[in-house]
């Protein structure tokens, strides 16, 4: 896998990576960027839900559960003090449906954190991560 970022002005940037796809980053404006996009941490944040996700999406359609609706809220904590590294993620499934089975779900996001989500595995070793679901019936 390989990525590149092309630096534009201040701090933004333009990553990309082999699926060709583009994402801005900058900074906030009190360090020189002029808030146009993701901030990195933001990034890594949504890239442990966004792995975390498809998983849970993926074991929930194996299981032939009827999902109609999936929001993932991500809460995390950085230290006080330089570098802010991340203490502390919780990641929380709001999984929506017909008829959803509550040990589906569980099972769903028990295998993505402890088997499946290489980024929120990849994260266990220096940061306190949990993971949660509320499951809501579909109208």
């Amino acid at each position: 896998m390989k990525a590149t970022l092309d630096w534009h002005q201040g701090l933004a940037f333009t990553g990309t990576a082999d699926s060709g796809h583009e994402i801005t980053i900058d900074g906030p404006p009190d360090l020189g960027g002029e808030n146009a996009g993701f901030r990195p941490m933001e990034m890594l944040l949504l890239s442990v839900g966004g792995c975390s996700a498809m998983d849970v999406m993926h074991i929930l359609k194996k299981s032939r559960q009827d999902v109609t609706g999936c929001r993932i809220e991500l809460d995390g904590t950085r230290a006080e003090t330089e570098p802010k590294v991340f203490t502390d993620i919780h990641v929380q499934f709001i999984v929506t449906g017909h008829d959803l089975k509550e040990k589906h779900v569980a099972r769903a996001v028990e295998l993505s954190a402890e088997k499946y989500c290489s980024a929120s595995i990849m994260l266990q070793e220096t940061v306190n991560m949990t993971h949660g679901y509320t499951i809501e019936a579909a109208d």
